[in-house]
This record gives structure tokens, C-alpha cells and sequence, in this order.
């Protein structure tokens, strides 16, 4: 079975991303109720101190145990009041809401020793940056139903700058660690929460379903090495809205694993909706990586100052290990751009596809890009082949080919009715 070849990554700032269901003015259709739990305790009553020096890890450990017994009978909350929360990782619970405070800052100890270290994710094979296992998430959810995290604008930080020097130097044991990841989870609602310097990603849902990440601000220094605001990862039913992100390197990436290990676990992440963002959207993809990117609709988008408005490549990316068919190309068809603005564009479209699986069925529609005057050039393009029509500035010939304009309209067609695309 052929599965997604690549992530998706939307650049600069969104207002607003939906995994799931129609364009609604840039809300989601899906949300996550956020009801009162009928138990609530404070991480005070298990000894824990907010003064940025004492290590807190028992007593978020012992909290989350103790709340586990409020499972079934409604659930239970954690409040977390002002003050610097010291902790390495710890494990949520079901049916749990996290509160944070205002003035409250959980952080991130910069001890390794203080973050357990996990097995590589199935669908990945291995650690992203190293062989063998994976450094545990601060804030971990496995196989949980129905957890909340929220508060009156508290803070989660990472503290990320050891891990950037110790990645930078190539002095990491094993594979950074990310703030918040919830593996094969569901019901999961993150909001109203800041994230800061995070080691590497900051919100991580893999294997998950009906996730909702609204109104957090997510920041990392723009030097910071690859570290990404919300991942989305074998995922669906994921709605992100009314967020601020900017990172080093991307707002959101959309994922599906690595290579032979995500199609041999085989869970795509699908059914993907951006409304009203100002970002580029990138498809990225390299030989030997197999699978597929297609069906897949950029609809509705306003950018502003950014290098490349929208494209693909195939040729970035690593592979995890020798095991990679280096045969294996990935196709990349039928992806629709339409109804697109942009000001103070460097470059309009770059399509970069592989000689022996060019990139075909590109469809541009209604769109006016404002470009700089000093831009060298405003569409690139290769092994690539589709249709466009009231584009400015004027496409490449390769995206002006007739015989493919019927593919275009038909697909626009097919997949707003039955919505089984990544529409972006």
C-alpha cells in the first residue's frame, strides 16, 4: 500500500488550520468542550515548590497518579497557581485537565538525566536526529481519552537552548525531546496556553484522532535549529486555530512518519484544512522516500512577505538508514492552488519535481501575487506539468498546459463533494 510521501509545511504565522469537516470562516467545525471536572487539586498539596530551582517531577508524578482514581467518576483537574514549575518529564493521565495559572511557567529542567528516554516511534524506525531511542517529551500522553490542557495564559518552556548548542555540537545522546506529545490518544484539547523554546517540536499528536489546539502562542528564537510549533503526525480529525507561531524553522508540519517505516505502518495524516493564513506552503519529497502527496487543494490564502509563495521539491529530506529503497520514487499529483493574494512576494512558485516521476496535474487558479522588483525570477520550474489560468504573474510553460485543464476542474469538483483530500 502507497502512503504519504512527505509533510506539508506551513511557514510563517497561521490564524488558522482545520483537519476536519468544511470552510467555516475560519473556525472549526470540530471543538472540544471545555467542561468543568467535579475533583480538583493543586500541585501545592504534593510538595511541589515554584521557584525555578526545585525539582518538581514526584510531584507532578504523584498528582497524576492520585487523579487517576477520579477516571470514572468525571474526571479530575491539576492546578497549577503563579510560579516557576521545575520538572523533567511526566505522563498524563485520562479524563485530566492540566491548568496553568496566570504567572504559572512549568519548565523544562536542562538535566538530561531528568528526561526518560523513549523507543523510537514505530512509524520513524529510529530517533529523527540520531539511531536508537528518543529523549521523552516534557508532557506525555499514551493512550489516553479526554485530557485538556489550558489556563489563563500559562506558560510551558522548554528551556530550549541547551539542547540547540548540544544538537549544533553534535553532543546529543539521543534525539531531542519536544514539550508536549500525545501518542495514540483521542479527545485531546490544548488551549489558551504559551509555549516557549521548545528542544525541538511543540506540540506533537501521533496516532491521534479529534485533536484541538486553539489560541496558543508558540515561540522559539528564529536561530533556534529545527524546531517547529504543531506536528501533526499519522493523524486526523486535528483542528488548529487562532494561534501565533513563529519558530526556527516551520509553524506546523504535517507528517506521516519516515520512509519504508510510515508505509509500513501505513497511517496517513489526512483531511487537512488551512483557512486565512499568512504563510508559504511547501510539499517536500525526495527519491527513495515512495509513497504519494496528492489530492490536495491550497484554497483561500493571503500571504504577505514571503520568499516563496507555494511549491514542491523532490529533492529534500534524509532517509533514517540503509533499509531505504533508493528506487522507490514518491509521485505527486493533482494539487490544486486557488483563489490565492499575496504582497511582497520573492518568488511566486517553485516546482522542483524528479526526472523519472515528474510532478503533474498542478493546477493554478485566480491568483495575483505582488512580487519585489528585485526578484530574479518569479516561477521555476521542472519535471513538472499542469494547467493555470488568471495567474499573475504568468506561470512557467509548464504550468500551461491544456491537456491538463480538464483534470483541474474535475478535481476541484470531485473533492469538495466527497472530502477526501488534504485541503489546505
Amino acid at each position: 500500500m502507497k502512503m504519504p510521501a512527505a509533510f506539508i509545511l506551513l511557514l510563517a504565522l497561521c490564524n488558522a488550520v482545520r483537519i476536519y469537516g468544511e470552510e467555516s470562516n475560519g473556525q472549526c467545525d470540530y471543538k472540544l468542550t471545555l467542561d468543568p471536572r467535579p475533583h480538583s487539586v493543586s500541585i501545592l498539596e504534593f510538595g511541589a515548590v515554584g521557584d525555578g530551582k526545585t525539582l518538581n517531577t514526584l510531584a507532578f508524578q504523584n498528582a497524576i497518579f492520585y487523579l487517576k482514581s477520579f477516571a470514572d467518576k468525571g474526571g479530575a483537574q491539576l492546578y497549577v497557581p503563579p510560579g516557576r514549575w521545575l520538572t523533567g518529564s511526566f505522563n498524563l493521565t485520562s479524563h485530566l485537565t492540566l491548568f496553568l495559572e496566570k504567572g504559572a511557567v512549568i519548565l523544562g529542567s536542562q538535566d538530561p538525566l531528568h528526561w526518560d528516554v523513549a523507543q523510537p516511534l514505530p512509524s520513524y524506525g529510529r530517533g529523527i536526529e540520531l539511531p536508537g531511542g528518543r529523549y521523552r517529551s516534557l508532557i506525555n500522553g499514551y493512550m489516553l481519552r479526554d485530557v485538556v490542557i489550558t489556563g489563563d495564559n500559562g506558560t510551558i518552556d522548554g528551556q530550549g537552548s541547551v539542547w540547540w548548542d548540544w544538537f549544533t555540537s553534535h553532543s546529543l545522546n539521543y534525539s531531542r525531546p519536544h514539550l508536549v506529545e500525545f501518542i495514540s490518544s483521542e479527545k485531546i484539547l490544548v488551549s489558551n496556553i504559551t509555549f516557549l523554546n521548545a528542544p525541538a517540536y511543540n506540540i506533537h499528536p501521533v496516532y491521534c484522532s479529534d485533536v484541538h489546539i486553539q489560541n496558543v502562542s508558540v515561540y522559539a528564537p528564529p536561530g533556534s535549529p529545527y524546531t517547529v510549533g504543531v506536528v501533526p503526525d499519522s493523524s486526523d480529525n486535528v483542528c488548529i486555530e487562532d494561534c501565533g507561531i513563529s519558530m526556527g524553522h516551520d509553524a506546523i508540519a504535517l507528517k506521516s512518519g519516515w520512509d519504508e517505516y510510515g508505509i509500513a505502518y501505513g497511517r496517513p495524516t489526512t483531511k487537512v484544512h488551512l483557512y486565512n493564513s499568512l504563510s508559504g506552503i511547501e510539499l517536500r519529497t525526495t527519491r527513495g522516500r515512495g509513497g504519494y502527496i496528492k489530492e490536495i487543494i491550497v484554497s483561500d490564502a493571503d500571504m504577505q512577505n514571503v520568499e516563496t509563495a507555494f511549491g514542491a521539491t523532490g529533492y529534500c529530506g534524509v532517509h533514517p538508514d540503509d533499509k531505504f529503497d533508493p528506487s522507490a520514487l514518491p509521485t505527486l499529483d493533482k494539487v490544486t492552488f486557488q483563489n490565492i493574494i499575496g504582497t511582497n512576494v520573492t518568488i511566486a512558485g517553485n516546482f522542483t519535481g524528479i526526472e523519472e516521476s515528474a510532478f503533474t496535474s498542478i493546477c493554478l487558479s485566480n491568483i495575483s501575487l505582488s512580487t519585489i522588483p528585485t526578484s530574479p525570477t518569479t516561477w521555476e520550474c521542472s519535471y513538472v506539468s499542469g494547467f493555470s489560468e488568471s495567474v499573475f504573474p504568468e506561470p512557467c510553460p509548464d504550468l500551461k498546459n491544456l491537456n491538463t485543464s480538464s483534470t483541474c476542474f474535475s478535481l476541484i469538483s470531485l473533492l469538495n463533494s466527497d472530502g477526501r483530500s488534504a485541503v489546505l
